[in-house]
């Protein structure tokens, strides 16, 4: 018997936003009824277009499960979608008062489906997973090397999941994704990327910490050389608003305000930042 918190039972006997929406802005879907879970996460956008005003989900799993897709559609309601992008599946078991680590899996499936419905809404590629092993998820954006060939992970997901999780052991890669937990046969090569990923972070803590004003230094600089004139070239612009911690706030200007794929010029620039800069950066579009 699992020891669930008062408010896990409270969502899983009263679940919250259970249903459809038949005109909902962005959709979706990850897991598979094969594997025992699957979800379903709706979103209704205000006019704007940029803040979600409605949530709704349907699950197959358990009372994690159903528990962690209320506490997601409670969580990301009036939330911009950089915002609901910002959520983590710790966010989540930390919502519900903390969940087993056994269970650890349905709040990253949770943060799974939003990301997908916000990728695909944004017109972002979602990759299909190999079509060989369909009941595996359907994990947004992280191709790679399937490792898990029960459940169709790849390292590329399994590395992300290892480093935002803090995991040192298999057992808890098997908690929080399920692979390992079939055959088995994949728990070797878990154990390779749990050690490449805290190699990582031990070379980057070594690195000196870049202070504040250094920080804003390089940040102007990658926008004056590297983004502004590319987004010139075609007529647009962007503005640098705000740096707080690791949060940098841009506006769009001229032909790029208003644009529909302002999304991606934004995942475009923290790309770039992450990758000249600070790999820790998150770049939040502002209306300033």
């Amino acid at each position: 018997m699992w020891d669930y918190t008062p408010k896990v039972k409270d969502h899983f006997l009263n679940p919250r936003n259970v249903g459809d929406i038949a005109d909902a802005d962005a959709v979706g879907e990850v897991g598979s009824l094969a594997c025992g879970d699957a979800l379903k996460l709706y979103l209704k956008l205000d006019e704007n277009k940029e803040k979600i005003v409605d949530a709704k989900f349907q699950t197959f799993g358990c009372a994690s499960a159903i528990a962690s897709s209320s506490a997601l559609t409670e969580m990301v309601k009036g939330k911009t979608l950089d915002e609901a992008l910002a959520v983590s599946n710790q966010d989540i078991a930390e919502f519900l008062g903390g969940l087993p680590e056994e269970k650890m899996h349905c709040s990253v499936m949770g943060q799974e489906a939003l990301e997908v419905a916000i990728f695909k809404y944004r017109g972002l590629e979602v990759p299909d997973h190999d079509a060989e092993h369909d009941h595996g998820h359907a994990y947004p954006d992280y191709e790679g090397t399937l490792v898990c060939k029960c459940f169709g992970i790849t390292d590329t997901f399994l590395k992300k999941v290892i480093a935002d999780n803090h995991l040192t052991t298999s057992e808890q890669v098997t908690n929080f994704t399920k692979a390992g937990g079939a055959c088995g046969s994949c728990i070797p090569k878990i154990k390779e990327l749990i050690a490449e990923v805290l190699g990582q972070a031990k070379e980057a803590a070594a690195k000196p910490k870049l202070s504040n004003l250094k920080k804003m230094q390089l940040v102007q600089e990658v926008l004056e050389r590297d983004i502004r004139p590319m987004l010139r070239a075609d007529g647009g612009d962007l503005e640098l608003i705000d740096i707080d911690g690791d949060h940098v706030q841009i506006a769009f200007r001229k032909a790029c305000a208003g644009c529909a794929s302002s999304g991606n010029t934004a995942k475009f620039v923290e790309m770039k930042l992450r990758e000249l800069v600070y790999e820790g950066l998150h770049v939040q579009e502002v209306s300033a």
